[in-house]
């Protein structure tokens, strides 16, 4: 049997007590939040009917399932929907323009070694350190401004993974060295970067674990394409994060983690016999110091 309790005056005084509305300490921010999680939470208990066996089994599913959180955020759309959000802040402040952001995924690591990647002063970049017997990819174009103008003294952080799917760092067989298939590259006066490494392969989620558990249940697949991620920083620009989709593999447009969007799909160039890409990232001007920061994510370190 449907109840309609939510909005009476023991659940609403439930929801300010619980959530410490009624206490004078703590944070303000976070008990409006808690707050309404609390109640669209209690709703959809009550929208549905949801039995306390169910509501459990989420509960002991989210526990079993912690380790895997930072695939199962991006899985059901939320890592894309705080693009959207990022988007529609900028679109209503009249920000527009430069290359579009996209989601980061659970597995940049930092201290990645920096290299020098002035293409006056060196050749490019080699991004792999271990053997991977399969094609060299290369990669190379330009970090531009909104007018144009070459972006001075970028740094850009390259990571992907390698030809089985796997990230150093995150690799189930332990067979990576530290770093393989990640740099950060810093650029000089003209913009221009230019890399090569082992051609990355998409890969699906742990088979099994809690994602892929849930995408099943959910009818979806957990697969996602061939692709690389970007961090761009340079002075006066605000930090780019984003990623290209190989536009030829056959899950560009049915990524399961949604990073697929407009103008990150180039699809490389065979002609020359080893696949190639050329690729342009526009930044935006900063508009204050927080823009020229990443975000405070949590992210693993070596």
């Amino acid at each position: 049997m449907m109840t309609d309790i939510v909005k009476t005056a023991a659940v609403q005084s439930l929801l300010d007590r619980a959530s410490g509305l009624t206490e004078s300490g703590g944070n303000p921010r976070l008990k409006a939040i808690l707050r309404d999680v609390l109640e669209a939470t209690m709703g959809v208990i009550e929208k549905h009917d949801i039995s306390e066996g169910e509501f459990w089994q989420a509960i002991d599913f989210l526990g079993r399932g912690a380790g895997e959180f930072g695939l199962i955020i991006p899985g059901i759309g939320i890592e894309h929907f705080l693009d959207l959000h990022l988007d529609a802040k900028d679109a209503e402040a009249g920000r527009t323009g430069g290359t579009p952001r996209t989601i980061e995924g659970p597995l940049y690591v930092a201290g990645a070694p920096l290299v020098e990647g002035d293409l006056s002063r060196t050749n490019d970049v080699n991004l792999t350190t271990d053997p991977d017997d399969v094609e060299e990819l290369t990669m190379s174009g330009r970090i531009l401004g909104p007018d144009g103008e070459p972006v001075k003294d970028a740094i850009l952080h390259v990571w992907h993974a390698n030809s089985k799917g796997f990230y150093s760092h995150f690799d189930p067989t332990s067979a990576q060295s530290p770093f393989n298939n990640r740099r950060r590259i810093r650029l000089g006066a003209d913009g221009r970067f230019a890399f090569h490494s082992r051609m990355p392969r998409g890969y699906s989620v742990p088979p099994g674990g809690a994602c892929d558990q849930l995408m099943k249940l959910l009818g979806r697949h957990g697969d996602r394409p061939a692709h690389i991620h970007f961090f761009i920083e340079a002075p006066g620009y605000r930090t780019l994060t984003t990623q290209i989709n190989f536009g030829d593999d056959p899950h560009a447009h049915d990524d399961f983690a949604f990073a697929t969007r407009d103008g990150l799909l180039p699809i490389p160039d065979r002609s020359g016999g080893n696949p190639a890409i050329v690729f342009d990232f526009v930044m935006q001007r900063a508009q204050s110091a927080d823009d020229q920061h990443f975000s405070s994510r949590p992210r693993a370190a070596a």
